[in-house]
Order: C-alpha cells, then sequence, then structure tokens
C-alpha cells in the first residue's frame, strides 16, 4: 500500500511515538511491574479528583446539563460558557484586556500546537519560515508537527550556569539570539518540559520585546505554569501582550483524558484556530469544559493550584532530588535545578553511553525516562551535551519514584565503573 508524502511523515516513528507507546504498552499490560518514570501524566492528588467529583455531581443534577454536554456539540471555539468564564477570570485575576473573543479550545495541547505551529511556520508562499526556540532542550511533543516535511524549526544553544550543590541552570543565550527573515514565531515553554526550568521575568520580557520588534508572534506553553495549574516554585510574573499566544492545559491540573487545551491571543489568531477545528474535528470536546466551568467561574481552580498542586509538586521534586543525590553519590551527574513542572533532568557528564543506550538499559530493569536526545531538534550543531541528558517524572505513587531512582542510580554506577 502506498501512502502519501503526508502519511508517510506522520505514518513514521519519533519520539514522541515511542514515548507514549511505551507507557500504553505498560498500561495495558497492568503495569507489568514497569516503573513509569517517563510520561508527563500528572498525579492523582485527592482534593483534586474530589473537586472533580463534586463538578461532575452538579453537572449529573443540574437539569438536563450532563445531556447537553454529551448530546450536543459546542462551536469550534468551545463552549461560549466556558469561554466567557475563563476570560472574566483572566480580566478579574490577572488584569488581562481579554474577553471571550480572544480564547479558543482546542481537543489537547498537542491539537493547539500542532495548528500554532503550522499556521506560523513552513511555505508562505515562495518562502519558508521556521519557529525559533529561544531554548533548547524544548518539548518531544512540537518536533513533528510540520505538515510539509522541511525542517519547522531552529533552536538556540543555552549558556549553561553551573549552580552549588550538583544543580545546574540553563539560560536563553540573548546575545546569540538571531530573529532572521525566516522566522515565523518565538516558542517557548514555561516551566520548561523537559527540564522544569522556569525563564525569568528578565527574559520573557526581553523575548516578548525581540518578537514584537520582528513583527512575529511570541508563543507561550504555560501548560505546567500559571495561573493554573501553577507548578511554579521560582518567582514569575504571567507575560502578556497583544503580541503573545498564551496556551493553557487542563491535563495537568488532574483532567489529562478530557483532552482539553486553550489558546489566548489576538482574535484574529483565535479565528484560524477555530476554522482549522473545523475542519478537523468539527468542534472542540465538551466534558472537560463542563467539568471546570463551576471550578473557573468560582476561582476554585486557582485555589486548588495554589493550595494542593503546587505544593504537592514543589516538596516531591525536592524528595526526588534528594533520592537521587543520595544514589549517585560522587558520580559526576548534575541535575537541573527544578523550578516547576513535573519532571528533573539529568546530565550524565563524561558518560561512557549514550542516554540512548541508558534509556534501553533501562527499559530492560523495568523503568521508562525519556533520552534527551529528543528534546535537542532545531539545534543545529552536533553538541554532544544532548546524548547526555535524561527525562524522569517524579509525579507517579512515591514508591515507584523511589524505586525507580534507586535502579537508575544504580546502573549509573555500572556504567561509570565500566560494566
Amino acid at each position: 500500500m502506498r501512502f502519501s508524502d503526508f502519511g508517510e511523515r506522520f505514518g513514521g516513528g519519533s519520539g514522541i511515538l515511542q514515548l507514549m507507546d511505551d507507557i500504553g504498552a505498560a498500561l495495558a499490560g497492568g503495569g507489568g511491574g514497569m516503573l513509569l518514570l517517563g510520561g508527563g501524566n500528572p498525579a492523582h492528588l485527592p482534593a483534586v479528583e474530589q473537586a472533580l467529583r463534586r463538578a461532575m455531581q452538579r453537572l449529573m443534577e443540574d437539569g438536563d446539563a450532563f445531556e447537553r454536554t454529551v448530546g450536543d456539540y459546542d462551536g469550534p471555539r468551545g463552549s461560549e460558557a466556558f469561554l466567557g468564564a475563563l476570560a472574566q477570570l483572566l480580566r478579574e485575576q490577572l488584569g488581562w484586556p481579554v474577553n471571550a473573543e480572544n480564547i479558543a479550545v482546542t481537543n489537547g495541547s498537542q491539537c493547539g500546537f500542532f495548528t500554532l505551529m503550522n499556521l506560523f511556520g513552513g511555505r508562505h508562499g515562495g518562502a519558508r519560515k521556521k519557529i525559533l526556540l529561544p531554548l533548547c532542550p524544548e518539548y518531544i511533543g512540537y518536533s513533528e508537527l510540520g505538515i510539509d516535511g522541511g525542517e519547522l524549526f531552529h533552536a538556540n544553544k543555552p549558556r549553561i550556569e553551573l549552580l552549588d550543590g550538583g544543580f545546574f541552570k540553563y539560560r536563553v543565550d540573548l546575545a546569540r539570539l538571531d530573529i532572521g527573515g525566516d522566522t515565523g514565531a518565538l516558542c517557548v515553554s514555561r516551566p520548561t518540559n523537559p527540564t522544569g526550568n522556569v525563564l525569568d521575568d528578565f527574559e520573557m520580557q526581553t523575548l516578548a520585546a525581540a518578537a514584537r520588534s520582528a513583527g512575529v508572534p511570541f508563543i507561550v506553553d504555560n501548560a505546567y505554569g500559571l495561573p493554573f495549574p501553577g507548578i511554579v516554585f521560582a518567582p514569575a510574573a504571567m507575560h502578556h501582550d497583544a503580541n503573545t499566544i498564551t496556551c493553557l492545559s487542563l491535563s495537568k491540573l488532574g483532567l489529562p483524558g478530557a483532552r482539553t487545551g486553550i489558546v489566548v491571543a489576538a482574535p484574529e489568531v483565535i479565528s484560524r484556530i477555530a476554522a482549522v477545528t473545523a475542519s478537523l474535528s468539527l468542534a472542540t470536546g465538551s466534558f472537560g469544559q463542563s467539568l471546570a466551568l463551576e471550578l473557573i467561574r468560582s476561582g476554585e481552580i486557582l485555589k486548588l493550584s495554589a493550595a494542593e498542586v503546587m505544593p504537592f509538586y514543589r516538596a516531591r521534586s525536592r524528595q526526588a532530588a534528594g533520592w537521587l543525590r543520595d544514589g549517585f553519590g560522587d558520580l559526576p551527574v548534575l541535575l537541573h535545578k527544578p523550578e516547576g513542572g513535573i519532571f528533573l533532568w539529568l546530565w550524565f557528564q563524561d558518560f561512557p553511553i549514550t542516554s540512548a543506550d541508558f534509556y534501553r538499559r533501562l527499559k530492560e530493569k523495568n523503568v521508562l525516562v525519556v533520552p534527551g536526545e529528543h528534546f535537542f531538534f532545531g539545534l543545529q550543531e552536533d553538541w554532544p551535551h544532548r546524548r547526555q541528558c535524561i527525562r524522569l517524572s517524579y509525579a507517579q505513587d512515591e514508591a515507584t519514584v523511589q524505586k525507580g531512582i534507586e535502579i537508575l542510580t544504580a546502573e549509573a554506577r555500572a556504567v561509570y565503573a565500566g560494566r
């Protein structure tokens, strides 16, 4: 059977496919003893799940609300009630001058980024535009989104800042930032997936100003960030202006199965997103919007984020980092400073094998992580650092994370010892 170029491109292998296949296979087998430290599934937090159960109960008891949720289409921008409630929250809590016309819901953030990356990157008449990543490594899920097969991304190599206590931090190398004529947009995630890096306010303001000056949009992926789920441990202010496209999600709050992404942008961008949604999906999924509606109207979504979600991940990140430090001992392994998100990023200095080889060795021992190579897409030079890093999640239950780290650190000691 012959497939089109589209079929060959999106039907082939990719880093995100490898990740999701590994997770799906493990879960389909009931876990099979596999310690899942690789995926982006959020933790099951009792306070959040109780709030969602109450929301579900209200939905069931509120006249025909349940029947309308499952039996009627919403518009391609989303539920008018949801859009209006979210716009009001952003105005009242953050002071953003937005209304419902500034917001679109997508069927998961991944769908939203597929649309955005191809709205601004790829073929522009006779020219090609790229999405500039001011900081890499960057989210693995962006890497294969271009529909025409050309290189969609250009990544800026970071500065590495060595910190006390066995930590380091990536910094945007602003001196090397080059927004050329082939740039269609800038894009950052904050907190950054995979590293847990939170770009500071100066970096954000500088990048936003550079994008405005170049006449291209500044896309900010806040899937783990402010205002919800608020998994941010470092000082950070929300950034918004007419040139910024802010992407939010309900997944990391505790609703990954509802596939509810959110884009906040100028109306001309929102109308394009709605048009693409209508072509690809007809409409947006209603379930996540209905469950979250009262949480947004009441502001409870912000209280849950601040009182339950962020403190859990902050404490777990410190706990997991401590287990790693104890397990590595004096090995030359550095941890990226955990400033937010649900991952730890490890740099194995002078590692005798690649992170892809290490991933395979750990998989044989029933520990799933993600090798770092996949996160450096768009970087032109062959930087050895990209083969010395891995990402692991600390969102699983405490026993799983601790056991997985014990196996990982023991295997790292074996690799450094040459066994």
